[in-house]
């Protein structure tokens, strides 16, 4: 799937797979294997940049996807975070949508959103928020109709009797 189809289909919490469709290198060939992990991962979807045109340069739209973070002693020291441009040369695929009922926890980045935590009710949401104190977050439920939206797939619907 093309990181268009993602960018235009994909709801945010989304985990996304992404390769370049080489295979994995051995491990005894660290620089190989380096390079590899930099071109195929898996992340979740965290925010969705529309293309930005100013009169001296001009963006693509982008995607963001959180890879993972560092922690020690319980502190978070670094958050790894990848842009994708639509016009990226890499595959991808939705591994998993947030499921029904889980909550967002949204934070406005001017005209956009940033996802910060996805939680699995609204309580657990509204502890994260108040333990994190992000006062500008807002929560956002997942629905049926954005879970079960089979474009994201790129399957088209089959009718009950044809299974």
């Amino acid at each position: 799937m093309s990181a268009l189809t993602i960018y235009e289909n994909a709801p945010l919490g989304s985990l996304i797979r992404y390769s370049d469709g080489t295979p994995r290198p051995p491990a005894r060939f660290t620089r190989k294997l380096k390079a590899w992990e930099h071109r195929n991962g898996i992340g979740r979807l965290v925010r969705k940049e529309p293309p930005h045109e100013r009169p001296t340069y001009s963006s693509p739209a982008t995607f963001v996807l959180h890879e993972g973070k560092f922690s020690a002693s319980g502190v978070t020291l670094i958050s790894v975070m990848c842009s994708y441009i639509v016009d990226s040369d890499l595959s991808f695929e939705v591994a998993e949508r947030p499921a029904i009922g889980m909550v967002r926890v949204i934070q406005p980045l001017g005209e956009n959103a940033e996802l910060l935590h996805l939680a699995e009710s609204r309580e657990a949401a509204e502890l994260w928020v108040s333990r994190k104190g992000y006062s500008s977050a807002r929560l956002e439920e997942i629905t049926a109709d954005e879970v079960g939206a089979d474009v994201v797939e790129g399957r088209a619907a089959m009718p009950a009797a044809v299974l």
